[in-house]
């Protein structure tokens, strides 16, 4: 035995020696699990940095091959293969001569009833006593019309003849979840050049835009693109990534520049069951006409309030008229929801209402708020 408090030979302690050699393996060690921990951290950023070049590499390969770009997991190239045998031209037989538009085949299925149909713009069809659909194929087959609705600009058609074979139906998908800045393509025969396709983004949603044949009446609800539409487009589907439908695409602006418009696809599922029977679509209808909202009527009125939609004019009889509604009200709610102006107020009663539904109506009136109720009632049929 010997006394831990003993010196060795140096002079040093035993414990003092033990502490000093602890000290020292456990710099080595650490030492070493340092050199370790840098060379890990070293190799992943040598991997990251390998990524990086690669996805730098992957980018610039698809810049300069544009037509093989992806969205999703397949090409345009293969986009197009798959839709484009879905898209017919239609040509109608007016007075003035042969007119055509564009189309898409749709299979329509209930508990007791399934037909392909082919879907399209009102005025594509709009006064043509006969009608034709001709397929990419070549292939052309009558066609009848088994609905319309103008102050949608929807039409569905059948046809007379046309084998199984022919027909290579597109889904439509619900267009409520699309933003600003989704990816669209458009597929038609703008000036018959038969299986045209562009692409381009979701510019806006909700737009309330006129139509000539709807009598004045807005077509609620819009979706505005930047893919080219031209005349022959109408009636043409307007696709996600994915090939599916989510609008009928219908409307350029005259001397305008990439913007072009589509029916929502929403529109055309709420609708489709009334087309088919041939029915007409109840929309909503309140009676009234009006203008959006500025600062500077806002000024011209001495309101502070510069958003929503100011009346005009109330039509007699009607619903707007019985609730009491008056020129010079600004709307600024419906339901409680904000009205931001025109739009607002035509797609809110298109997609939420339906006639015959008491709706609470937010007004200003003389820089007073008032809450008005208000019967809706069905729209009458242009003459």
């Amino acid at each position: 035995m010997y006394n831990e408090h003993e010196r060795g030979a140096n002079g040093f302690s035993v414990t003092t020696i033990v502490v000093i050699a602890i000290l020292a393996i456990s710099s080595i060690v650490g030492n070493i699990y340092t050199y370790q921990l840098l060379s890990r951290n070293t190799q992943n950023l040598e991997n990251r940095v390998a990524t990086l070049q690669t996805q730098i590499s992957a980018l610039t390969e698809a810049l300069k091959n544009y037509s093989q770009i992806t969205i999703g997991n397949i090409s345009l190239s293969e986009l197009y293969d798959n839709i484009k045998h879905s898209v017919v031209l239609i040509r109608g037989q007016r007075t003035e001569g042969i007119v055509s538009g564009s189309g898409f085949i749709y299979n329509y299925s209930t508990e007791t009833f399934s037909e392909q149909l082919i879907i399209t713009n009102y005025h594509v069809i709009q006064g043509t006593t006969s009608r034709s659909v001709t397929f990419t194929n070549g292939h052309a087959y009558s066609a009848n019309v088994l609905g319309s609705d103008v102050y949608a600009d929807l039409a569905v058609l059948s046809m007379e003849g046309a084998p199984p074979e022919e027909f290579s139906p597109l889904p439509i998908v619900s267009s409520s979840l699309l933003k600003v800045g989704d990816f669209v393509v458009a597929l038609g025969n703008p000036y018959e050049l038969v299986g045209s396709m562009t692409t381009g983004i979701v510019s806006q949603i909700g737009r309330a835009v006129p139509e000539e044949l709807a009598g004045g009446y807005l077509i609620a609800n819009v979706i505005q693109i930047s893919a080219p539409i031209n005349p022959g487009n109408s009636g043409g589907p307007l696709l996600n990534s994915k090939g599916q439908v989510i609008g009928v695409t219908f409307a350029i602006i005259e001397n305008s520049t990439g913007v072009g418009f589509a029916i929502p696809s929403d529109t055309i599922l709420r609708e489709i069951a009334w087309l088919v029977r041939g029915d007409n679509y109840p929309h909503s209808w309140m009676g009234v006409a009006g203008t959006d909202m500025t600062y500077e009527i806002a000024q011209e009125m001495g309101t502070t309030t510069t958003y929503g939609w100011l009346i005009v004019d109330v039509l007699p009889n009607s619903p707007a008229a019985d609730a009491g509604l008056q020129p010079d009200d600004i709307i600024t709610a419906i339901n409680f929801s904000q009205m931001r102006g025109g739009d607002d107020i035509s797609s809110f009663l298109e997609g939420f209402t339906i006639p015959g539904q008491t709706i609470h109506i937010t007004v200003e009136r003389n820089n007073n708020e008032l809450i008005i109720l208000l019967t809706l009632g069905t729209r009458p049929l242009p003459d």
